[in-house]
């Protein structure tokens, strides 16, 4: 097994100065890495990621390790890898396999190297390795698995479904502490960053279509709407779409909004959000952005197919010429904008992800033997621990109840 396959090894000092940057404001993370380093619950477990490898990413291994894991790292999308990040883990003896700018068979080639490690747990985002996994028929050995985004979730309980997930998993992308904070404040902020980062434009004033009010689509939306750009949702759920009303949104059909929107951001986890008969519709000057985690939800083949001519414009930007002579614009190639043109979300918010994903891993090791091969929630004992750590390291504290609270909220015959 090789022991890395990255960009440049010597870049390993400036990844390690900037994961010890990230490492300092983990703190919920940071302190289940020094339990961990006392008590080593993970002592001679395989640990196969694939994950976005950022320094916030970094901290998570880091923690594991301390834990006693031995750990293989591949990314888990080709534009998301932080290369001086790979070579800092790299050095660090982690088995790293990622590389910014993988080809198709680069990816897989990184992510199969990595499950040479033979992994007892799988932790993935997006579902590729736990897919992987299944079509190669090596599930025996595994003990279970965590899922960080939605994507994988969907992809996992469909499998679930079908009584073809050969272990447990834990969707940890649903638990509160991640989901409500990850998916809506570190996605909305990266993804803004990321289209400010590929373009420098204004977006004030701006029309901003976002296709998908969960808390990613939510999140990308209360960022767009606190910069001053007018937002519509685009959303196929009636409950989402009223929501979003009284959020004080406009909502209405993708071919409505085609034809108004300055940008678009796509957020849904679902393919084709955004097709020929879209980009037929759209003004001079479009921006095509996706924050889901595959670069299926804008069809890029039909952008291929209406233009005739296509340019780069910079790094992250390319130009699409239509027949009537319309300029539009694609950024990351479709893929997750937040990653392949920013940093990611930032490791305030990852602290509390990366903190269940911690615990959660020292859940499987220890109860796997209780488990079904289903989709689990995060335990609410670790969720609510994730939550009070993370209060404690802001010096928060909540009130508590007395003890004439807590018969009247379990008593039935307490009333008027």
């Amino acid at each position: 097994m090789k022991d890395y396959m990255v960009k440049d090894i010597n870049l390993a000092e400036g990844g390690e100065k900037r994961i010890e940057w990230a490492g300092g404001r983990m703190p919920v993370l940071s302190q289940i890495r020094d339990r961990y380093e006392r008590e080593k619950p993970l002592e001679n477990v395989n640990v196969v990621a694939c994950l976005h490898v950022t320094v916030e990413t970094a901290n998570l291994i880091l923690a594991l390790r301390a834990g006693g894991a031995k750990i293989a790292l591949t990314a888990a999308n080709p534009l998301s890898t932080q290369d001086d990040v790979a070579a800092a883990l790299a050095s660090a003896g982690i088995k790293t396999y990622a590389f910014r700018g993988e080809s198709d068979e680069d990816y897989y080639k990184c992510l199969n190297d990595a499950l040479e490690l033979n992994p007892d747990i799988l932790l993935d985002d997006g579902g590729d390795t736990i897919t992987a996994v299944h079509a190669a028929e090596k599930t025996q050995k595994i003990k279970g698995a965590c899922e960080e985004t939605t994507t994988g979730v969907i992809r996992h309980r469909a499998r679930a479904k079908e009584n073809k997930l050969a272990f447990p998993l834990i969707a940890v992308n649903d638990a509160e502490t991640k989901m409500m904070f990850d998916n809506r404040y570190g996605t909305g902020q990266s993804t803004i960053h990321g289209v400010m980062n590929a373009t420098n434009i204004l977006l004030a004033g701006k029309v901003v279509v976002v296709a998908g009010y969960g808390w990613c689509g939510r999140g990308v939306a209360l960022r767009a709407k606190g910069l001053g750009s007018n937002v519509v949702v685009v959303e196929i759920n009636p409950r989402k779409a009223l929501e979003a009303v009284m959020d004080g949104y406009r909502v209405m059909p993708m071919l409505e909004a085609a034809k108004i929107g300055d940008l678009f951001i796509t957020a849904t986890g679902d393919t084709s959000v955004i097709r020929g008969e879209h980009i037929a519709l759209m003004q001079e000057g479009a921006i095509l952005a996706n924050t889901g985690h595959f670069n299926v939800e804008i069809k890029v083949n039909d952008l291929e197919e209406l233009a005739v001519e296509k340019k780069e414009i910079k790094e992250n930007v390319v130009e699409y010429r239509m027949k009537d002579g319309r300029k539009l614009y694609l950024l990351s190639e479709g893929r997750i904008v937040n990653l392949a043109a920013a940093y990611g979300h930032p490791p305030e918010v990852m602290d509390m992800s990366f903190a269940n994903q911690a615990l959660c891993v020292r859940y499987i090791v220890e109860h796997y033997e209780e488990l079904r091969n289903e989709v689990y929630s995060v335990p609410k004992n670790i969720d609510e621990e994730v939550a009070r750590l993370k209060l404690k390291s802001l010096g928060v504290e909540v009130e508590v109840l007395t003890e004439e609270q807590q018969k009247y909220l379990s008593s039935w015959d307490l009333g008027t």
